[in-house]
This record gives structure tokens, sequence and C-alpha cells, in this order.
């Protein structure tokens, strides 16, 4: 029978393109889809069995309390749409990345100047961006390898065409690593052809990166700049050796991405073979979740959900299978802004590629999967040990730790993190402004840290609270405290307080110890117990998490206090200050002339400016 809630909504919904939401009793997204025709794809998961895809879900139906929905204007905006609301929800029985949380890329910003950087952010602001890569080393990788080829700055120092130049550059700058455009020497056109030549390498156009290195190289021999000239021969040579070693034999088209699939248990992986300039690339191999789906479904999530984010999307996509989405070349199409070719080739060296890259996906597979079971044994022999050493009545699921960032009582933070079943869960990591404590006084602020978190226990555990909620604070099987015997007993007695008997331990630096909640020694493990290991990191992580906040605080205050107390300057006018001298140090170091100049400021706003920070500048 269907739930009344749900028959409601059934009755209203549109028939447009857009996507839709199953949600269980507590509030969670269990399931994101899409469709070109809402009332006939949701309807049909209750009154039919035939709808495709509803065979991932038929075991859970039951479960779904409420459904929602967003209209688009096409399926390829709901394309969009669900790649993003599954990122964003992760729920539980869609067909997702496992690796996706947020994929690194290599951004190069706008302006006469761009700067490139890391980023796990995409920010449509006109800045490129290349990737994404499958993790932190691929993208050291590939800027360690930009950096031996091109010249660009990493620096956040705003510069513009014309302004005053800095009297010293940085390091990169001496050894030939960035141009040095903050010295106001190097003109638009230069930089702009460096950064043409980066941009042509990222993405994959060797031949294009030689030929700006050849035209750079050319002009240093002709002003007798022979050791620039030596330097980017060598460059051009590697960079051709590199490139005829990845050649692969033509395909057809020169750009294309090759995906081959390999699936084990529950669990697949996909290949993507980029190749550019008939060149190969990269070759990143990504895990998926694949419980119940078609080979067929797992390649249309995987696109949907990779290509749009991807920074660069090529006319030619090939599978060894054809995809299960009619509207997958129209979504693909709307993103490239150009036209692209979902290919399912039957022979000749596309078929070769393809063989290869399912292969690339197999052992990724294998590996991951080994990698995994490596990792789940270590945990459960550190979980085994620590509960043998400290005496626990069972092994600990749940472990906490707490730790007190502080400096000469300003700005005191505290952080919790949290390891589930032996493992880090960044997800469950809570922070805390410390209100009630005056001064420097680690027990007191070690003690309302706890007496908020374990007030937040107590609040979960009625019938009204969400399980999610109620998971997020859920009681730990030990407590650990960043500290010794002193602080351990300031939370015992948040402990004893709030009625709790929950095993309590600190971990002091000094030598490691162990300090027991009343004991009068403490206990010394070896240096190699993997109990010890496991306390180490979530201890080491709590004061990384604790420093963190601590040191935002701390930047938000020391920017708050000298900007936002200046009568007339309000938050757009700040951003644009900012923006235009990099720093709160920069504006106070800059005449009433350069502030007026800013768009905004004017000559009387830029009086009070420069008057209220007169004393940075003494």
């Amino acid at each position: 029978m269907i739930p009344e809630a749900i028959s409601a909504a059934l009755q209203v919904l549109p028939d447009a393109p857009g996507v839709y939401l199953f949600s269980d009793v507590e509030g969670k997204i269990i399931y994101v889809g899409k469709a070109s025709r809402l009332t006939q794809r949701v309807r049909s998961y209750w009154h039919s069995n035939t709808t495709p895809g509803a065979h991932r879900i038929r075991d859970v139906i039951d479960q779904v309390a409420s459904l929602e929905w967003t209209v688009t204007d096409s399926v390829k905006e709901a394309l969009l749409l669900e790649a993003t609301l599954i990122r964003k929800h992760l729920p539980r029985y869609n067909v997702r990345l496992r690796d996706d949380r947020s994929y690194p890329y290599i951004r190069v910003t706008a302006g006469p100047y761009p700067r490139v950087e890391r980023t796990r952010r995409l920010v449509r602001d006109g800045s490129r961006y290349f990737g994404p890569y499958t993790g932190p080393s691929s993208v050291d990788t590939a800027m360690e390898a930009a950096r031996r080829l091109f010249q660009f700055r990493t620096c956040v120092i705003p510069i513009a065409e014309e302004q005053q130049a800095l009297q010293r550059p940085c390091l990169l700058f001496h050894l030939k690593r960035c141009q040095g455009p903050c010295l106001g020497n190097v003109p638009v056109a230069e930089y702009g052809a460096e950064i043409k030549g980066l941009e042509l390498f990222l993405g994959g156009r060797s031949r294009g990166a030689v030929k700006v290195l050849r035209e750079r190289m050319e002009h240093a021999s002709e002003t007798e700049a022979y050791e620039d000239a030596a330097r980017l021969r060598d460059a051009i040579t590697s960079l051709e050796r590199d490139a005829e070693a990845q050649r692969v034999p033509p395909a057809g088209r020169p750009d294309e991405d090759l995906l081959g699939i390999a699936r084990h248990g529950d669990r697949a992986a996909i290949a993507c073979f980029q190749i550019r300039d008939a060149t190969l690339v990269g070759r990143d191999v990504h895990r998926l979740d694949a419980k119940g789906v078609s080979d067929e479904e797992l390649l249309a999530s995987f696109m949907s959900q990779y290509y749009a984010r991807a920074g660069e999307i090529p006319p030619s996509i090939a599978t060894a299978l054809p995809i299960g989405d009619p509207e997958m070349e129209d979504f693909l199409a709307a993103r490239r802004e150009g036209s692209v070719q979902l290919r399912v080739p039957l022979r000749g060296d596309r078929v070769r590629i393809l063989r290869l890259a399912e292969r690339n996906a197999l052992e990724g597979l294998i590996r991951s999967e080994a990698e995994d079971d490596a990792d789940r044994e270590r945990a459960e022999a550190a979980l085994s040990a620590l509960s043998v050493a400290l005496n626990l009545p069972s092994v600990p699921t749940r472990i906490e730790c707490t730790d007190v960032s502080t400096i000469q009582g300003s700005f005191t933070v505290a952080s919790l993190t949290v390891a589930m079943d032996g493992r880090l869960a960044p997800k469950e990591y809570r922070r805390f402004k410390i209100k009630g404590v005056q001064g420097q006084d680690d027990f007191a602020a070690h003690t309302e840290a706890l007496t908020r978190r374990f007030a937040r226990s107590a609040g979960t555990s009625g019938e009204k609270a969400g399980e999610a909620e109620a998971r997020a604070w859920a009681l730990p099987d030990l407590l650990v405290i960043d500290g010794g015997r002193g602080q351990v007993s300031a939370a015992a007695a948040v402990l004893e307080a709030a009625g709790l008997n929950i095993p309590l331990i600190g971990l002091a630096k000094e030598r490691e110890e162990i300090w027991p909640s009343g004991a009068t020694t403490p206990l010394l493990l070896p240096a190699t117990d993997p109990g010890l290991r496991l306390l180490q990191r979530l201890r080491d992580e709590a004061h990384r998490f604790a420093i963190g906040y601590h040191r935002t605080l701390r930047s938000r205050a020391a920017t708050e206090s000298r900007l936002d107390s200046i009568p007339g300057l309000g938050a757009a006018r700040r951003k644009a200050l900012l923006r235009q001298f990099g720093s709160v140090a920069g504006v106070a170091a800059a005449s009433p002339e350069e502030l007026a100049a800013v768009p905004g400021v004017g000559e009387r706003l830029a009086a009070a400016i420069s008057a209220a920070l007169a004393a940075d500048r003494r």
C-alpha cells in the first residue's frame, strides 16, 4: 500500500523534466534520480516493475517516506543537477564515485597576470581549470612538470598592469621558476605567452606547448640570453621525448576519451584514457559502488558525475558498451559547448586501447581492494591491541579525542575528532569556540567543551531526534583527552556530572604516556604498538583541527578589528580594498590617493581609512 504522503505527492507531480529525491523517515536522502517526465518516471516506481533503473531501489521502496522534486528546463540540466545532488548528499542507493569527495584541479586565474594554484573548488570567475586529477600526488606531479617547463607565479599578491613594483622578488624568481611580474618589468603579452604554453601543456597539447617554448628559445638566442636558450632547448627535448613515448597509433580523432570498465562483486572501476593530440596524456582509474546495476548504467552514472566537473570534454568518447541514457550526448555537448560523439568501436586501434583501459581498471580495482583489506586488518589489530592494553569491556567502535588551542587565553577553541572502526571519520569532527573561560585555563576549556558535547548527546536521545543527528552525537566507547592527569581529572568530573560511564584516558605528548582515569601512574606502550599509533593519529588530528580553527578566528579578528570599525566602510568596499591591496597591511600602506582610486571609496572615505590605519604605518 502506498503511504498517504507519497500518494498525495504523486498526484501533483509535474509533467516536465527534472530531478527527484527519495527520503526515509528520518529525512535522509537515500536516492536521487532524473527524468525527462517526472510524472511518468516517479509514478512507475510504485505502479510498474519495468521502469529502467527501478530495480536498483526496489528493495528500499518501503523505506521511502517522502519525495521532493526540482523542475528543470531540459534533461541536460537535470543530468547536471542530479550529479551535483549525488555528490552533495551521497545517497546510499545511488551509483556514485567512491572517491568523489572533492577532486583536485589546477586553476589558472583570470586577469593580466594569472596565477596558477591547486584547488578543490570550481568557481565560475573566468578561471581555467585542468583536471580533475585522481589525487594530490597527481596534481603535484603535474605542477612540478609544468614548473620545469614554464615560469609562472603562484603567489596571491595582486598585480595590475600599472602599479608600484615590489622591491624584492621571492625565491621562485631567483630559481627561474617565475618571471617576476611583481617587479613591474614583465609585459602582459610576454607573460600571457608563457601562460598560453602552460595551458597547452596542462591540456595535453604537447605540439602547441613545444611551439611556444621554441619561440621563446629563439627569442632568447636572438637577445643573447644563451643560458635561458639552453634551458628551453633542454625542456623542448624532454617534452618531445615524453610525447613520443606516449604516442598512440592513429585511432580516428586526435582528441578522445576511452572508458574501460571492470567489476568485482559490488565494486567496480572505470579507467579513463585521455588522448590529446594523438598522445596518451592521462590514465586515471575511478572506483564506484556497483551493487545491483548493469555495466551500461554504471557508465552512464560515471559520465554524468565525472564530466559534470571535468575541466575539458573531448569531442569523442569511446566505450565498449552503449550508454543506457539517450540524453547523454546532449548533456555532454551542452557542457562542452560543441558536439560530442559517443562511440562503441568494434575493431581497430580503439578496441585495442579499450581492452588496455579495461585491464588498467581491473588492476586498479584489485589494488584498491587489497589496500582496503590491509587498512581493515590494521584497524582491527589496533582496536584489538587497544582493548587489551586498556582492559576495555569491549572493542571500541567509536573513539573520540579532544584538544584545546589558545594563545595566552585568546581565541580559545576546542576540537573533537572521531575514529570509527579504527579509521578517522572527518565527517564526525566537531569544533567549539570556548566562551565561558577567562584567561589561559586548559582544564576549564576542556570542561566547557566536553560539557557542551555530552549535552548534545543527551538532547538527541528523545523520540523527535533525527537519526543523522543522533548518530553524529552518539556516545563514544572510549574518550581520549590530549593531556595528562590534570586534563583527565577535569574530563572525569564532566562524565560524572552527566551520569556517564565511558572509558577515559589521557595521552600526554612528552613520553606518549597514557593516563587512565583514576590512575596514579601512566601506562607506557611500545612505540610500535598499533593501538598507540591509532591514539597518536587521532590526537594529532585533534591538534591539527584545533589549530586550524584557532588560526581562522585569529585571522578573522585581525581583519575585523581594523577595517570593520571604520565608519562608512561596508562589506563590499572592504572586499574591494582587500582585492586591490591583498591584505589589511597592504591597505594600511597605501596612500589616500591610492585608496580613493578604488571604486566606491572616494576621497573622504579614503582619508578616514588612512587616519584609522595610521598606526600600522609607523
